[in-house]
């Protein structure tokens, strides 16, 4: 199946912020089921996807790719950078769009940009100085895109990009914090993975030559409450994303632009791709996915969620130990009876952070 996206929208300054697709959208995937029904399934990745072991199940795997062979859109929705997601959007072995660091970007998986939302300089200058507090548990992110238009050789590589085509892969100073020592206890796992992007910068204002993607603030449950409490209170045009990890003693604070959220960026894709939101099912398992499951018409929480989230009235699918997206999509489409089973994956899974 032919997916092609125009990547027109992206923005020639490497400081912009936003940048959308004008002109006629692509054509529409051929659907083999009524216009009523669905027609879009956005799916969130760890937790939700992934299997507490970080795979895809042959269920799941098998399920996806025949809804895609039906004519039915599979975009997936994650609070990871799109680099860090795509290895696992690859597996599927189809093409599809990828919505990344909680909304913040979306893209291809060939690269071609759709639409960011980036978190402006002067309000993560202002963020970083308001949370000074917190700076050993504070991680900036920026788009690799923009790392590169600003290399020395920016005419050669403009062109590239400007194609929308990300041709370089993340670099150096993709992630950027001051420290490790705060944060090599609570996501030790992802800085051994991510170690060949990050940069240390001190003070990390300098680090702000563009805008980032976004902020982040990560440790212990209880610390990150505090956290919470001061980014409530300041007064800044920002959006705050939470993912907790209870089990782990682990609490994810992400910081996006406002308005940014996995479900703005779905009810724009959505509307782009001519689909309303009573067409579009959604599956998800944390708290920064409740955007998202509330835009979705059908909307189905894993089993593997916190208490309160399965108690907000969504349909209830299995966890991801027992290919609960599979199980979501069966009673969706063809009826098949739902009968979860809720494990509580949160106190054993392992973590992979929101980038």
């Amino acid at each position: 199946m032919n997916y092609t996206m125009r990547a027109t929208g992206v923005s020639p300054q490497p400081h912009a912020g936003r940048a959308g697709m004008p002109g006629a959208p692509p054509p529409m995937l051929k659907l083999s089921v009524p216009a009523a029904c669905i027609r879009l399934i956005a799916i969130d990745i760890d937790g939700t996807l992934l299997s507490p072991e970080f795979k895809i199940s042959e269920t799941d795997l098998t399920t996806l790719r025949r809804v895609h062979e039906q004519g039915i859109e599979i975009i997936l929705v994650t609070g990871r950078r799109h680099t860090f997601a795509l290895p696992i959007a690859q597996q599927l072995g189809f093409e599809l769009c990828l919505i990344s660091s909680n909304g913040a970007v979306t893209r291809s998986l060939a690269g071609e940009t759709f639409h960011r939302d980036l978190l402006p300089e002067a309000t993560c200058r202002e963020l970083v100085r308001v949370m000074r507090e917190f700076r050993g548990q504070t991680v900036l992110t920026f788009d690799s895109n923009d790392l590169h238009l600003e290399d020395h050789h920016l005419d050669d590589r403009r062109g590239k990009d400007l194609r929308g085509g990300d041709h370089h892969g993340d670099a150096p100073g993709t992630i950027v914090l001051e420290r490790l020592d705060h944060l090599e206890g609570s996501i030790q796992r992802w800085l051994e993975k991510n170690m060949q992007y990050i940069k240390f910068v001190v003070p990390l204002e300098d680090a702000l030559t563009c805008d980032p993607v976004q902020a982040m603030f990560c440790g212990p449950v209880a610390h990150m409450q505090r956290v919470l409490q001061v980014l409530g209170s300041c007064g800044l045009p920002i959006t705050v994303l939470r993912t907790e990890y209870p089990g782990r003693d682990l609490s994810i604070v992400d910081v996006l632009n406002a308005g940014c959220s996995k479900g703005h960026a779905l009810e724009r894709w959505a509307k782009y791709r001519g689909i309303n939101r009573e067409q579009v099912m959604a599956v998800g398992d944390n708290y920064n996915d409740i955007e998202m499951l509330a835009f979705a018409g059908h909307p189905f929480i894993m089993g593997n969620a916190s208490e309160e989230l399965r108690a907000r009235g969504w349909t209830l699918t299995r966890s991801n130990a027992e290919s609960g997206v599979a199980a979501a999509i069966e009673h969706m489409l063809y009826g098949k009876a739902l009968d979860p089973v809720v494990v509580d994956q949160i106190r054993t899974s392992a973590i992979v952070t929101s980038l």
